[in-house]
């Protein structure tokens, strides 16, 4: 009966520790896109999807957002947000923005130049283009954060 107890016990608290792990929250990612954009609701969704809480604001200029995040030339994308300080341009998958958050890196944020083909929100049947998601730092330096 005592280790039918203690195995109760130990599964009881495995399962609290991994609900409490799945619960991980992060603050609320504030998205900046224009009105008629489908892929950015599609990346929006993918962020959700992730457990991530969003905020969607519909807007005529893109561009103020992206002199706010300090966006390097070249860098460039449908969208821009923002979540703890750090911005985000494009299609940048969810893991690396949780990866991005919880690592808490001395960068202004990350992005994923264009709009790149299988990229989150950029699905289109099989099709899967190389891309990479670039970190990048208010003065304007860039390194590359993950490749896919």
């Amino acid at each position: 009966m005592k280790t039918l107890k203690k195995l109760l016990l130990g599964t009881t608290l495995t399962v609290a520790s991994l609900s409490a792990l799945a619960a991980e929250t992060f603050s609320t990612i504030m998205v900046y896109k224009s009105p008629t954009c489908g892929c950015c609701t599609e990346w929006v969704k993918h962020l959700e999807e992730n457990g991530f809480k969003v905020m969607s604001h519909n807007v005529q200029d893109v561009g103020k957002y992206k002199e706010k995040a300090n966006l390097p030339y070249g860098m460039g994308s449908c969208h821009t947000a923002f979540v703890d300080g750090y911005a985000i341009e494009g299609h940048v998958p969810a893991s690396d923005i949780r990866r991005m958050l919880t690592e808490k890196p001395a960068i202004r944020g990350i992005a994923v130049p264009g709009m790149p083909m299988g990229s989150p929100g950029m699905e289109y049947g099989d099709r899967k283009d190389a891309y990479k998601v670039v970190s990048f730092t208010k003065d304007g330096k860039t390194g590359v954060y993950s490749e896919y």
